[in-house]
């Protein structure tokens, strides 16, 4: 036999006394986890502890375990919203086939559990929207999964909403894009398989009465689209407006829980024509991408917000100079030019109230708000203005923490 197991190894080393020359069926049950949230799967799944944490180990074909280990690595490596793959057994005796190792993802539960549990509070339209959502996800990143489904998505509780992982990647398929023919394809699997389980549950008396399976199924490829053309659509505004209309957008992606990668801005007399290029980010990346870029130590929320405005100060130097500038020229102009500048500007009596960086953000905020009023860009400079003499004096001194001067860190 052969193992494969990816760092951590210190998760791998308890594992390898497990009897991996024998069938998972015919485990010692001693050795085995009961876990009553799991899901129906088409493999023989059997779960472990060791060290603290929970494995999952599924048999399945050595070609198809060897495809989704590679995949699985590849979607943790991009922050993409998956199951993490320990590793594989390969070379069993007697012909066995391989066992996929995954980490079991806390807090989960199967779309049977959340119909079945006491408190059974989670809508068949709450577990379609957040399917659609991971759906989405895996699209933009190129990933066809071929086998979209309830049974294939473990659900994770997420501040009274539900986020979704995709679990099983045997039949996924990746690409640089989707065409709209693969994507169309994709969605209408995903719509016959849900139409079923929740059909299943009908038979199982766990799904309400006044829940149409069938309607609810149907009606995946509209809020699918709905979705995708929120996140990948063109926008086209006046001259005049690019500004606060580009980070109107960008807020509006970011509400919506998606990261922004690309900003091109194209402009004719006509108005200019914003096209976003939308992905999914990996928790932190944020936060150490500003600290690259500029040397600010931020928080998490306030470092997306301010690459953002670093994105839409760069194609706005883009336009003008009519030519590509890099991402550190930008990002240094715009530090220099753009957020220097509101934190110098903090009165003294008002400084400390509130960190430099969440200033900065609500400046922002005021600018978005005060060219929504003036149907025109009012420019930074008017809106750090208004907002010192408006909005941060109402802000109280004792609930906020004293802040570092610019907000910056040392560069050696």
């Amino acid at each position: 036999m052969r193992f494969l197991f990816r760092p951590p190894a210190v998760d791998a080393t308890g594992l390898l006394s497990l009897p991996w020359d024998q069938p998972l069926e015919e485990w010692d049950p001693a050795l085995l986890l009961e876990v009553p949230q799991r899901g129906i799967s088409r493999h023989v799944v059997r779960f472990v502890a060791n060290n603290g944490h929970v494995f999952a180990l599924k048999e399945i074909n050595e070609r198809l375990a060897r495809h989704e280990y590679a995949l699985l690595g590849e979607f943790e490596e991009e922050g993409l919203p998956t199951v993490s793959a320990l590793g594989i057994c390969v070379d069993r005796p007697h012909d066995q086939e391989a066992i996929l190792v995954t980490r079991y993802l806390e807090y989960s539960m199967s779309y049977r559990w959340l119909f079945s549990s006491p408190r059974g509070e989670h809508s068949a339209e709450k577990l379609l929207d957040t399917l659609v959502e991971l759906l989405v996800r895996l699209h933009l990143a190129g990933v066809f999964w071929g086998d979209c489904s309830l049974s294939n998505t473990l659900f994770r509780p997420d501040a009274g909403a539900l986020t979704a992982y995709l679990v099983d990647a045997e039949t996924v398929e990746r690409h640089p894009t989707l065409s709209p023919g693969q994507r169309a394809y994709d969605v209408d699997l995903a719509r016959e398989r849900m139409g079923a389980e929740l059909l299943d549950l009908r038979f199982g008396e766990l799904l309400p009465d006044d829940i149409d399976p069938i309607h609810i199924a149907d009606s995946l490829p509209r809020r699918y689209e709905a979705l995708w053309e929120e996140v990948t659509h063109e926008q086209v505004f006046g001259v005049e407006e690019q500004q606060y209309r580009m980070a109107e957008r960008l807020q509006r992606l970011n509400d919506l829980g998606f990261d922004v990668g690309e900003v091109e801005l194209i402009t004719s007399p006509l108005g200019a024509r914003l096209r976003v290029r939308t992905r999914v980010a990996e928790p932190g990346q944020h936060r150490r991408e500003l600290f690259r870029l500029t040397g600010l130590e931020v928080q998490e929320r306030q470092a997306r917000r301010l690459l953002n405005d670093i994105r839409t100060f760069r194609a706005s130097l883009e336009q003008k100079s009519g030519g590509p500038v890099s991402e550190s020229f930008a990002a240094h102009r715009w530090l220099s030019e753009v957020y220097q500048p509101v934190v110098d500007a903090i009165p003294p009596d008002l400084a400390g109230r509130l960190a430099p960086a969440e200033v900065f953000h609500e400046v922002l905020e005021h600018r978005w708000f005060l060219s929504e009023q003036a149907h025109r860009d009012v420019g930074t400079a008017e809106a750090a203005e208004a907002y010192f003499a408006t909005v941060l004096p109402q802000t109280p001194k004792e609930v906020t923490t004293p802040s570092v001067a610019a907000g910056l860190v040392a560069e050696e």
